[in-house]
């Protein structure tokens, strides 16, 4: 007999919805304070999940979800960043 293997659930900071960790995108705030995508899942430091979609990121923004996640405050030049990179995973 054949183990079921669990599958990791992570919670958007956007819509709220849970998915599997592999439908998701981390956002990572690693040691040094920065913040940055972490497309592989694996890097080391503190991470907040959302969707692939943009309107989850805008709805993250606007309800301060990174920020209850990442327990710190996101200067706005971060959010800039994290947009443009969501816009370039999109096109890709």
């Amino acid at each position: 007999m054949g183990t079921v293997r669990k599958i990791p659930m992570r919670k958007c900071v956007g819509c709220g919805e849970m998915k599997s960790k592999k439908e998701m995108m981390r956002v990572l705030k690693t040691t040094e304070d920065e913040i940055v995508l972490d497309t592989t899942g694996r890097k080391n430091g503190r991470g907040a999940y959302l969707c692939f979609q943009k309107s989850c990121l805008l709805q993250a923004i606007k309800n301060k979800g990174l920020e209850r996640s990442l327990k710190m405050a996101i200067p706005k030049s971060v959010y800039e960043n994290l947009e443009k990179e969501f816009e370039n995973l999109e096109h890709s």
